[in-house]
This record gives structure tokens, C-alpha cells and sequence, in this order.
């Protein structure tokens, strides 16, 4: 059942108001004609931006806030199902949305819907997918799960018929949206403390490629394993696409040859159709991986009838987004990086990318996400810190779990010495970690805080951000 219509204005009221998603909806409700009001915890520079915007914002989360005249409540999937807004809204009979079904109402009003999904490379390629879409002329609404400087913020208030969002797996939350055009980057195994193995996660993703009609667009990842089977009741028209190819095997419809990369490990590369090439493109943000990313989202730019100057100018114009090894400054001499990676995956292509740089040392802070996942890949995750030459260990971020699991840091940095012979270390506190790197880092060193928690706050204390 839909709930929200752009072109039906309602009184929508938005539990978590000043979530980062949350207040880019909010706007845009706002700007629809809505009448939008909701709550928080605490003042913010979010919240105090939704009021200058004449958003009324309840300081205070309570069942008082909510009122018989509102038409809708929604609410992140972060929010128990006890929370007293929750409850009085149900008492009420107003209906209750998550966000994710927010996002999937409000696709309903946009004739292109293009969604990025995929284990890895969701947000750097919904980025550059936005950015060639700006380059097209398409003025595309926007919604993604990090912070593109280019758009200033997560959310972007377009004004055409097409809309461009991050669509995430995490509790299947992608299988309410409503896409036309789509990529899928890759499938590895993620969130298992939700799907429980990967077999489920894989299904998850036939059931998202189901969404797409029978004349939309898929662009999926050569890398897949089993892609033919997984998305063998996908209706839609299906594109391949890799990075550069080691000659083995079919090609994919679209890869890349003769890739280079220059001093700052960005890539430039001939883009091939089949065997023909296309053109040049020139990316101005590290690693093979994101060479990878880029030709995904020429192959469904051009598959979707953009034309190659645009798609070439928008993936020259992406500069990166915030945590995906993002520079924060140099102290000492020392280069600070901060990068989100927090799968071996991921965690393998940051360090392979740092590496390609060639620093004197490679330093890296690493913050555990969860301790399912840590317990999951402590192997891998171990195997790829020893590729540096010093790691240091926070404590594990709980996020939503309690350790149940045993595993400790501790037990990691002794598996980093022992095994692989490289020096780790593990301390509890940030203000430890910062002293310890004051320390023992010098000239010529790169210094990579990673993690899906708040580690960066270690870059932006040693940087003074």
C-alpha cells in the first residue's frame, strides 16, 4: 500500500527528524507542498537548518508529540517498535512507515528510477551515476548513503522526472523501492547477522532485480559468481560489466583496456563495448576498484541513451565522498587517510590502493564493525592488516550487538604478530591511538583510519578538523 504521494500533499511527521536521510526527506516533502513536522533528541545543525526551512522540530521524543491530524509517521529501521511515538501513532490509527518504504513511495512520483545496489561500491558509484545524470541535464532528486561535496550533503532536490538513490540490502530494505535502471555491483557475503547465510543474501538480490519492469535496465557485475542462475526470473534487460579483463573467459558488454594510473593512483582506461572501443575516460579518484565502478555506471549511462561526453564528463567531475579514502590532511609529513572499509573486500582494495602510492610506511587504525562480522572474517581480516606495515586495533564497534562471539582485539593483534610477523597493537581509548601515532609516525608515512563506526574521529582530532 502506498502512503506517500508528492502530488497529494499530507501532515507527515518523521521520528529521528534529524537523521542525516531522515531531514533530506523531510525537505523534500517540505518543498512538495507537505506539511512536515517531527522529532529529535537533541539541537543540530541539521535540525536548526529544517527550521530555518519552516520545519517545526520537537525536541524530545515522547508520545505527546504526536497528534490525531497527522496523516503519517515514519521512522528509521533503527527505532524499536516500543519507541512512544511509535506506540501513540498505532493507538491512533495513524499508519506507520519505515524510511525505506518512504523512499520506495516516493520513486512511485519519478518516471526514471535509477538504484545502486551491491555488497561494495554502492555509494562511490550511486556518486558518479548522480554526477553523469547532472552532466545529461537530467536535474535528478537524489538520495544516497554518504556525503558527495558536488550536491552538498546526501540529498539533492532535483526538479525532473528522474530520481537517483543508494539501495541498500541491509534488511532488505531495497525490496520496497520501485527501480527502473539498475546496477548491481557485486554480491559477497554481508550482513549475516540479518540473512543468516548467503544463499538468503543472494536471494535478496534476484528478488531486487525482480523489481525491474520488462523494459528496464540491469547492469550487473562480471564478477558475480553464479549471476546466470541468481538472476535467472530477472524480466528485465541484463548488461555485464568489468574492469580490466585477465583474457580469460567471455568478455563482458562493456570493460576497460589499458588502464594506467597516475602518481595519485586514478585511473585513466579505453572503455569497450564488446570489442569496440568507446572512447577514453579519465577518474580522478584511486584504485582499481573504482575503475571497476565507473565502467558499471558508463554501461548503464549508455545503455540508457546518455551520450559519452556526458558520461565522460561526469565520472572526470566525481572527486570522492566523504569516508571513502578520503584525504584529511597531513600532519608531520605524515598523509592522513580516512576510509570506510570495513568487509575484507573492501578493506583489501583500500590497501592495495594506499600501496600503489608507495609510502615510506603504511600505518593503519582499524575499527572492527560488529562483533558477527569480526567473528566471521577475523581470518581475512587479520590476513589483510599483516599487508601493513604497522596496524593498530580500537576496541570492536557493538553497533547493534552484544559480544556473544568471543573475539576480541586482542586475540586479532596476537594473530597479526604470530602469524604474519607484522607489529600490532591495540589500545582502547582514541586519545591512546592518537598519542601512540603521534609517536611513532614519521615523514613519508600514510596513516589510514578505517571503519563503518566512528574511527574518523581519530583523522579529524590528529588533522584538527
Amino acid at each position: 500500500m502506498r502512503y506517500i504521494d508528492l502530488g497529494k500533499p499530507q501532515k507527515v511527521f518523521f521520528t529521528g527528524i534529524g537523521g542525516i536521510s531522515m531531514s533530506g526527506f523531510a525537505l523534500l516533502l517540505k518543498k512538495e507542498g507537505f506539511e512536515v513536522l517531527g522529532s529529535d533528541r537533541s539541537p543540530s545543525d541539521v535540525t536548526r537548518t529544517l527550521e530555518d526551512a519552516g520545519i517545526k522540530v520537537i525536541y524530545g521524543q515522547n508520545a505527546g508529540n504526536i497528534s490525531e491530524d497527522i496523516d503519517v509517521l515514519v521512522h528509521t529501521a533503527a527505532v524499536k517498535p516500543d519507541h512512544p511515538e511509535l506506540v501513540r501513532a498505532k493507538e491512533l490509527g495513524i499508519p506507520v512507515i519505515d524510511r525505506a518504504a518512504l523512499v520506495g513511495d516516493v520513486m512511485l512520483s519519478y518516471k526514471d528510477n535509477y538504484a545502486v545496489a551491491g555488497s561494495h561500491g554502492k555509494t562511490s558509484s550511486t556518486s558518479m551515476m548522480v554526477l553523469v545524470l547532472m552532466e545529461a541535464g537530467k536535474d535528478p532528486t537524489v538520495n544516497l548513503g554518504g556525503i558527495l561535496d558536488e550536491i552538498g550533503g546526501n540529498m539533492r532536490l532535483g526538479d525532473s522526472g528522474t530520481f537517483c538513490v543508494e539501495a541498500c540490502e541491509y534488511t532488505d530494505s531495497f525490496l520496497k523501492f520501485h527501480p527502473t535502471r539498475a546496477i548491481i555491483t557485486n554480491i559477497e557475503p554481508e550482513h549475516l547477522d540479518y540473512f543468516g547465510d548467503f544463499e538468503t543474501e543472494k536471494r535478496s538480490f534476484a528478488r531486487f532485480a525482480a523489481l525491474l519492469p520488462p523494459d528496464g535496465l540491469l547492469a550487473l557485475g562480471s564478477c558475480i559468481k553464479d549471476r546466470d542462475e541468481i538472476f535467472k526470473d530477472t524480466a528485465c534487460r541484463i548488461v555485464t560489466f568489468a574492469g580490466e579483463t585477465d583474457g580469460n573467459g567471455p568478455l563482458p558488454d562493456y570493460h576497460a583496456e589499458n588502464v594506467t594510473f597516475n602518481a595519485s593512483g586514478c585511473g585513466t582506461y579505453t572503455l569497450v563495448k564488446g570489442t569496440s572501443p568507446v572512447g577514453e575516460i579519465e577518474i580522478c579518484v584511486p584504485g582499481a576498484h573504482n575503475v571497476t565502478n565507473s565502467v558499471g555506471v558508463a554501461a548503464l549511462a549508455l545503455e540508457s541513451g546518455i551520450p559519452f561526453e556526458a558520461v565522460k564528463n561526469g565520472l572526470l567531475r566525481y572527486k570522492g565522498t566523504h569516508r571513502r579514502f578520503e584525504k584529511k590532511g597531513e600532519i608531520g609529513g605524515v598523509t592522513i587517510i580516512d576510509d570506510y572499509a570495513h568487509h575484507p573486500t573492501e578493506m583489501e582494495a583500500t590497501i592495495k590502493t594506499a600501496r600503489s602510492l608507495s609510502p615510506k610506511r603504511l600505518v593503519v587504525v582499524f575499527q572492527s564493525h560488529t562483533y558477527s562480522r569480526t567473528a566471521m572474517f577475523k581470518d581475512d581480516i587479520c590476513r589483510i592488516l599483516s599487508e601493513a606495515d604497522l596496524v593498530v586495533l580500537t576496541d570492536i564497534y557493538a553497533a547493534r550487538e552484544t559480544n556473544t562471539f568471543g573475539i576480541s582485539p586482542e586475540e586479532m593483534a596476537d594473530i597479526i604478530r604470530e602469524k604474519y610477523g607484522k607489529k600490532a597493537y591495540h589500545f582502547s581509548s582514541f586519545g591512546e591511538i592518537e598519542d601512540f601515532c603521534l609517536e611513532n609516525c614519521s615523514t613519508g608515512d600514510m596513516l589510514i583510519t578505517m571503519g563503518a563506526g566512528d574511527v574518523v574521529k581519530i583523522a579529524d582530532e590528529l588533522t584538527g578538523h
